[in-house]
């Protein structure tokens, strides 16, 4: 389960800065692999007078039974609709709890300077942290609802989502037990990062974030984790596997495309989440800051 500090629950008692809505329709998501129907149940906070969103999707067992959770967040100019479509981590995993959140209009750093779509902030501190509360709320209230394995915590996002994977990496790492950013470099997130499980999906021919930036990053990243020469990832075309002495391996997936996330990263990273043994002590997932959480689910 999350931890949640009393001062946050008093907190939350004294003002509403944070609420949940659950919506009455649910979206259908497609058919899962064993043939049951999925469903992703849209999710709506208001964070600091910001209405926030996101896809999500749980178990029927995830009431009762502890689930792992799994965090994935689209690249700039997505949806969490796009993303639910193209990741498809509930289907790959459908014993976890699996969000897709939406951004909201962001200046990009590649692209929109002007911030016309949607997006992630960059760095800790950019946006006022906008995203990092809105994780922080996504948190508390999958807790009140789920049995959430706080040792099995997990995000990944493409592209400017990726680059927000490195961002909640360095501001909430002690919450998370691996990452898998695609298409994204560290930026002004390394300094702050600590040894952790990470496979770093990157496209050979990638025509907006260089290969050789994210080049730099994995060996950044391989000499975070203090990792040994690479070997090929078993079963694995295009992966190689740097073993870490502190239980923190890196999985580079070099594929031979560009930018585009490619259909065969889904089932890598779900298996990557799948083989990290997860740490003696649990990940403090509890929200540093005092963001006052109140979970009321509501009709729209």
């Amino acid at each position: 389960m999350f931890w949640i500090p009393p001062a946050i629950i008093k907190a939350s008692a004294r003002r509403a800065a944070v609420w949940f809505v659950l919506s009455g329709a649910s979206l259908l998501a497609g058919v899962g692999t064993g043939g049951a129907v999925e469903t992703l149940t849209p999710r709506r906070w208001l964070v600091e007078g910001t209405m926030r969103e996101a896809l999500v999707y749980a178990p029927a067992t995830a009431r009762t039974n502890p689930a792992p959770v799994v965090f994935a967040f689209h690249g700039h100019g997505g949806s969490m609709r796009q993303a639910a479509r193209m990741f498809r981590y509930h289907t790959h995993w459908p014993e976890a709890i699996v969000v897709y959140p939406q951004g909201l209009n962001t200046p990009g750093r590649l692209t929109d300077p002007a911030g016309r779509r949607s997006g992630w902030q960059s760095a800790v501190g950019e946006q006022d942290d906008r995203d990092l509360k809105f994780f922080d709320a996504i948190c508390a209230d999958l807790t009140t609802e789920f049995s959430v394995d706080a040792q099995r915590v997990y995000a990944t996002g493409h592209s400017n989502g990726g680059g927000f994977v490195y961002v909640l990496w360095a501001a909430r790492g002690d919450r998370l037990t691996a990452v898998a950013p695609s298409a994204a470099v560290a930026g002004r997130s390394l300094p702050a990062l600590t040894p952790k499980p990470v496979l770093q999906v990157a496209g050979r021919h990638d025509e907006l974030v260089n290969f050789a930036w994210q080049q730099r990053t994995l060996d950044q990243l391989r000499r975070l984790n203090q990792c040994g020469e690479g070997k090929p990832w078993p079963g694995e075309t295009h992966c190689t596997l740097y073993p870490s002495p502190q239980g923190a391996p890196v999985v580079a997936f070099l594929h031979p495309g560009a930018h585009r996330f490619p259909p065969a990263a889904p089932a890598l990273i779900v298996k990557f989440f799948q083989t990290i043994r997860p740490p003696a002590m649990p990940p403090r997932l509890s929200a540093p800051s005092a963001v006052p959480v109140i979970s009321e689910p509501t009709s729209p």
